[in-house]
């Protein structure tokens, strides 16, 4: 398969650095930045072998499917909270290219792809990409890696949780295709985000494809656990939980489950 930019993305000034090998994309793109890459730059690999998902969790690459992690360093006056929303960002754009992959629906049907908070994509249920947003300090400004995992020809084995693949969607697109997709709206998701002046819009357009909206879940963030029903997202893209005894508590980070109790941590 062959991986390109987006013509837009090469005319905005993207770069694309492709190995047959990797560890990690994002590894490996953070270290680009401690070296003093700035970016805009997409990691890309055939071949993961030590992918990282959120909370040091393993990410599992078969191959066929998408490793690619984009390295961009923020503007000095880009607050780190406007930084910390850009999973939104990600999400729509991973979104996007995978509504663009799949082609219109034959009758109309609205797109299955959907949104977890705070930056998985589901259809039906079922985890079809992961996306891991780091941060870092330096010597080029703040560095951001925003890493992309996508099941497009494979699932995982052994996985503690449901997942699926573009493939088994009736999805066309090979890792190499969805990829350009990705990189041209990742572009388009951005500048609407506009340094974060642009959130309000993100998070609407974000909330219409939030799965779980008004419906119990429960929340576990370290060793504690938190029950309730998943309100909204607020203005800086924390989870607003309505508990049982009416407060609204905001939540930074955590793992959600759907309609049933979190394990045991």
């Amino acid at each position: 398969m062959t991986f390109v930019l987006d013509p837009a993305a090469r005319a905005a000034g993207c770069r694309l650095d492709l190995h047959p090998s990797l560890g990690s994309t994002s590894t490996h793109a953070m270290a680009l930045a401690q070296a003093g890459e700035a970016g805009p730059l997409w990691v890309v690999t055939r071949d993961q072998t030590g992918g990282r998902g959120r909370r040091g969790k393993v990410w599992t690459s078969p191959a066929g499917n998408l490793a690619a992690s984009l390295l961009w360093t923020a503007p000095p006056d880009v607050a780190p909270e406007h930084v910390a929303t850009l999973g939104f960002v990600a999400g729509l754009a991973l979104a996007g290219a995978c509504d663009r992959a799949r082609g219109p629906s034959p009758d109309g049907a609205p797109s299955p792809f959907r949104l977890k908070w705070p930056n998985d994509v589901l259809v039906d249920g079922a985890k079809i990409s992961g996306i891991l947003l780091e941060t870092e300090q330096v010597p080029a400004g703040r560095a951001v890696v925003i890493g992309f995992g996508v099941n497009v020809g494979a699932v995982p084995p052994d996985l503690p949780y449901r997942a699926t693949s573009l493939a088994a969607c009736g999805c066309p697109a090979d890792a190499g295709g969805l990829f350009s997709l990705l990189s041209g709206s990742w572009l388009a998701e951005l500048a609407a985000w506009d340094l974060g002046r642009g959130f309000p819009v993100t998070r609407e357009r974000w909330l219409a494809r939030a799965v779980g909206l008004g419906t119990a879940v429960s929340v576990r963030y370290g060793t504690e656990r938190r029950d309730g029903v998943f309100e909204t997202i607020d203005a800086s893209g924390r989870m607003v939980l309505r508990l049982a005894s009416g407060e609204r508590s905001l939540i930074s980070a955590g793992e959600v489950f759907f309609a049933r109790p979190a394990p045991a941590a």
